[in-house]
């Protein structure tokens, strides 16, 4: 799946740096928005592109590790850099730890921005690549009778399937049909693939082996 041009967004109450930091994003060739203010940024929609985000720690009103955590669960797909005119130790753990990729004190070299940039930009893309994957895949389960659904959780667990009838009331070949529907509809080539495949869907097994 092919995506838009990624986009780099920057969140500074600083004109200047807003404006060259716009000339240097687009001069390599990515989509630029800036914002003065954590509140601007967050009327915007999310973009459904490779993106990141370089973000001021020291923002009015809502600063920028509160912003952080503002978006921690919407916009996962969107790594942040954030930059600071003063940088202590604790905000910098603060904010690493809260899932930032980078934390760049002002003046900052424009080669290390841009390789932080680059990296986040093929982080963001590769976590896009897997929501768009694990969608279908939810796409695929949501196709599943209740029964199948039933011989699913079961034969990820290990069971053969003349025990996967028993457990269900049902025969044995009946199991082996359900069992084929079920690999055919979630596109699965073998058993260890359904089985990541539950995995990746955080399905709750049915049964313990």
């Amino acid at each position: 799946m092919s995506y838009p041009t990624p986009i780099v967004f920057v969140v500074d109450d600083d004109i200047s740096v807003r404006e060259s930091l716009e000339m240097l994003i687009r001069c390599e060739g990515w989509e630029s928005e800036t914002f003065a203010s954590a509140e601007e940024f967050l009327n915007r929609p999310r973009a459904l592109a490779p993106s990141c985000l370089i973000l001021d720690v020291s923002l009015p009103e809502l600063n920028g590790l509160d912003l952080q955590k503002r978006i921690a669960v919407d916009r996962k797909d969107m790594p942040i850099i954030f930059i600071t005119g003063y940088g202590d130790v604790p905000t910098t753990v603060k904010a690493m730890k809260a899932g930032a990729v980078e934390f760049l004190t002002k003046p900052f070299d424009d080669t290390t921005l841009l390789n932080a940039i680059r990296h986040s930009i093929e982080r963001s893309h590769i976590m896009l690549r897997r929501e768009t994957e694990t969608g279908t895949l939810r796409d695929c389960y949501a196709s599943l009778t209740p029964r199948e659904r039933e011989v699913l959780a079961l034969v990820v667990c290990g069971l053969p399937n003349k025990q996967v009838g028993a457990e269900l009331g049902i025969s044995e070949i009946t199991v082996k049909a359900h069992r084929g529907k079920v690999m055919q509809k979630m596109q699965a080539e073998s058993l260890p693939d359904l089985v990541k495949i539950a995995t990746r869907l955080r399905l709750t097994p049915a049964h313990k082996v």
